[in-house]
């Protein structure tokens, strides 16, 4: 495959290679893995999570035990978010919280969201959302709207791309409390235009809520810069928290003493040690926390934030692009029968690309025979996640060259 040959050239003169040293060896012999295009659903983990991963267990918790609530772990989850907001969201201190689910987390702030919004107009009782986001963006959605009797709005954009300004327009209005979108489409890829559709919600008097799941650690956000009102994110994937990472929360400053979460746990007492009869909101963003933080699940989290602002976000987009680029331009010239199911127009396309071919679900099952993983998606894509920090050109060609050899067969 002529890819392959291009693909070493473009490895040698890849200024994040040395980047792929950094993380654990996907196995070794008859076990490895070829190559790993999934990191887009979980990220691989970098040698130093797994060597502090140890070192907390014999270290803060094998020794320091309870004392280490106080000699730090109480603040993490508002420190690393603090940390994650400067590095990877452009949000300032004390509007970003680590902790819970992604779904909990999407769950806790769009309730608060509408409940917000209605108390301030109690006309606005719609929630508008698309019908090709994540099954969990819908899910929850409708599940709030049934607790607190709103009604769902849907927006259905081309599979191929994703939500528009223009199909935001059309539908958003008075009654609107909160829109939710993705910046990243999960199948395509599409990269939703969050300023001005941050701009028309708020010019319709609703707030916006952005699933960055797809997008944090791989593209410039700028939340503040754009006014975003509310985001939510996973760590596992881009951020390579591992399997089970906390996700983040973040809650513009502006709206945090308007907004009440709806799981009121004792992490989230103004007071958390009384004790007392009744929940009395924390303020700022400690307000949001529920449960006792998840420790462990934040190490990884933190790995990946500082090797990102040691790399820079802006060369970490630069590869993200470049590898899109390749996918493109290989299926082009040496995959007739594969269509490209994701934006061509780089300022479109997020950290994936998605290749379409009916027999999609067969190759998939028969690439992971062979230790070449990327993942499928529904009804014929074949996902191909394009890590900058941990993926090379010649996976990528790889991967392509195991696809052609399966269609020619």
């Amino acid at each position: 495959m002529r890819a392959a040959g291009r693909a070493a050239a473009l490895d040698a003169v890849d200024p994040l290679a040395s980047c792929r040293d950094l993380f654990v060896p996907a196995g070794a012999g008859d076990d490895a893995v070829r190559a790993y295009l999934d990191g887009n659903s979980l990220g691989r983990p970098l040698i130093a999570t797994a060597e502090r991963l140890a070192d907390l267990v014999t270290g803060a918790w094998g020794t320091g035990l309870i004392r280490s609530w106080d000699d730090g772990w109480m603040d993490l989850p508002l420190r690393l978010g603090d940390r994650l907001g400067e590095v990877c969201l452009g949000a300032d201190p004390g509007q970003t919280v680590i902790g819970d689910s992604t779904t909990v987390m999407i769950y806790k702030l769009l309730h608060a969201a509408v409940s917000a919004a209605r108390a301030g107009d109690p006309e606005r009782t719609e929630i508008v959302l698309d019908a090709e986001n994540f099954p969990t963006d819908r899910y929850v959605a409708e599940g709030v709207a049934a607790e607190l009797g709103c009604s769902l709005v849907w927006i259905d954009p081309d599979p191929s791309t994703g939500v528009t300004a223009d199909e935001v327009r059309t539908v958003i209005g008075s009654r609107t409390a909160v829109v939710l979108l993705s910046q990243v489409a999960y199948k395509s890829a599409w990269v939703a235009d969050l300023p001005v559709i941050t701009r028309i919600a708020h010019e319709a008097g609703a707030l916006v809520l952005w699933d960055l799941c797809h997008s944090v650690g791989v593209l410039p956000i700028e939340l503040d810069h754009h006014d975003v009102d509310l985001a939510v994110g996973c760590s596992y994937k881009f951020l390579n928290g591992g399997p089970g990472a906390p996700a983040f929360g973040y809650v513009a400053r502006r709206h945090q003493q308007a907004l009440t979460q709806p799981i009121r746990g004792w992490m989230g007492h103004a007071d958390p040690f009384v004790m007392g009869p009744g929940h009395r909101p924390a303020t700022g963003m400690r307000r949001f926390i529920s449960g006792t933080p998840p420790i462990l699940g934040m190490v990884g989290i933190a790995d990946t934030v500082e090797l990102i602002n040691q790399v820079g976000l802006a060369a970490v987009r630069a590869k993200a692009v470049a590898l899109g680029e390749f996918v493109i331009e290989t299926v082009d010239a040496e995959l007739p029968e594969v269509t490209v199911g994701s934006p061509r127009e780089a300022s479109r396309r997020g950290g994936h690309v998605t290749i379409n071919h009916p027999r999609a679900r067969e190759m998939c099952a028969r690439l992971w025979q062979r230790d070449v993983i990327p993942d499928f998606r529904e009804p014929d894509g074949i996902r191909l996640g394009l890590s900058p920090l941990s993926t090379s050109f010649t996976e990528v060609a790889l991967v392509l060259d195991e696809i052609g050899t399966l269609l020619a067969n």
